[in-house]
């Protein structure tokens, strides 16, 4: 057998182990019975194994852990390899942040908790994929600091970032108490006079981000972003507060963004916002419920879809449009016990207007809207 036969063994062996390890330990499992399982990507890298505790780490989540863990990462050979991280608690400086590199996956065991050491910046992550590709981070958990943090401005202290990366997958792990974002994927704008480059070709599976203070996820400048099995759960602080918020800075866009079978409850801004120079998203076969604000809220995108969801018990509208959206289709979708469409007094009043319309807001500068296979009741 020649080495080129035996690497492809090992990534079917290791897809292989994808899937099992996802039935078995994902924390949506029980809740997507007969749901097709999504296998993520493999990301390119070399063969090389290290174990964090090869180069001084304490695990006792007292001592900085963050030179170690970066020392381990720094010793990967040029093609790259496998960071391992065993169970333990790992104290990190966002100040520093953990700072992956090109071609290696951070494969936290289950056990293992990154643990943001407390700081009173306004801007720090936990860890860091910046200007990278082919990266891949799963298993264990983050833990931020919103509830030691030691200052009160900012809203970006994030879980995990990934800024002007392509082709990275990030699954199997769970993140919460951020002061900003569980996750945040957007440009690499750390260069100034240079070309910015944007995020591409990014997997978010199998998380579950909760109790984070500004988003679960959010998606800035970017293009191919799926997310798929995740829960966004719990978040409020600081606006907007959202499950999921796509959002990009200006005057940069972000598109071809599907987010599917996902869970999006309990946040106290919107469950998902579409917010502005934003086209081609797909929200499909999720379930959207107990947000304060609008379950979907899209301003002044394009081309939408919002296909097969289950939304319900949101305090405003199961879906407002406005700010110019074009394009949008809604199709397939179950609205119950979701806020009435105030905005719109004569449908809100009109008892033969079907009830699920009712429960969606469509403002007068909305175009090219389409509905179809709608159901729910009030």
């Amino acid at each position: 057998m020649t080495d080129r036969d035996e690497r492809v063994l090992g990534n079917v062996g290791m897809q292989r182990r994808q899937l099992l390890y996802a039935a078995l330990l994902s924390p949506l499992a029980s809740a997507r019975v007969g749901a097709a399982a999504t296998l993520v990507p493999m990301r390119a890298r070399g063969a090389a194994q290290l174990d964090v505790r090869d180069f001084g780490v304490r695990g006792d989540g007292v001592h900085d852990d963050t030179l170690a863990l970066q020392r381990a990462v720094d010793a990967l050979p040029s093609d790259g390899g496998t960071v391992r991280v065993g169970p333990g608690n790992y104290l990190v400086d966002p100040a520093r942040s953990l700072r992956l590199r090109s071609r290696m996956h951070l494969q936290l065991a289950p056990g293992a908790t990154l643990v943001a050491k407390s700081n009173a910046l306004e801007r720090a992550y936990v860890v860091l994929i910046q200007d990278a590709h082919d990266v891949e981070v799963s298993g264990g958990a983050i833990v931020g600091d919103r509830d030691r943090h030691l200052g009160l401005g900012g809203e970006w202290g994030h879980g995990l970032t990934s800024r002007g990366s392509s082709a990275v997958t990030i699954r199997d792990i769970r993140i919460s108490r951020c002061w900003g974002d569980g996750i945040s994927i957007g440009a690499d704008a750390s260069r100034p006079g240079r070309p910015v480059p944007t995020s591409r070709d990014v997997v978010v599976a199998r998380v579950v981000c909760v109790g984070n203070r500004r988003q679960g996820l959010t998606i800035g400048r970017s293009q191919n972003v799926r997310v798929y099995d995740s829960e966004f759960s719990d978040t409020g602080g600081t606006a907007p507060q959202a499950g999921i918020d796509i959002e990009p800075d200006s005057p940069s866009d972000a598109g071809d963004i599907r987010i599917e079978r996902c869970l999006v409850r309990n946040n106290r801004g919107p469950g998902i916002q579409v917010y502005r120079r934003v086209w081609g998203v797909t929200i499909a076969d999720c379930t959207i419920a107990g947000n304060q604000a609008p379950g979907i809220v899209v301003v002044g995108a394009r081309d939408s879809v919002i296909a097969g969801n289950r939304i319900h018990d949101n305090r405003q509208p199961g879906i407002s449009l406005r700010g110019n959206a074009v394009g949008v289709e809604i199709r397939g979708n179950q609205f119950d016990a979701n806020g009435m469409e105030t905005l719109n007094a004569g449908a809100a009043r009109d008892t033969a207007t079907p009830a699920w319309r009712r429960q969606v807001h469509v403002a007068d500068d909305a175009h090219g809207v389409t509905f179809s296979d709608n159901v729910g009741g009030g």
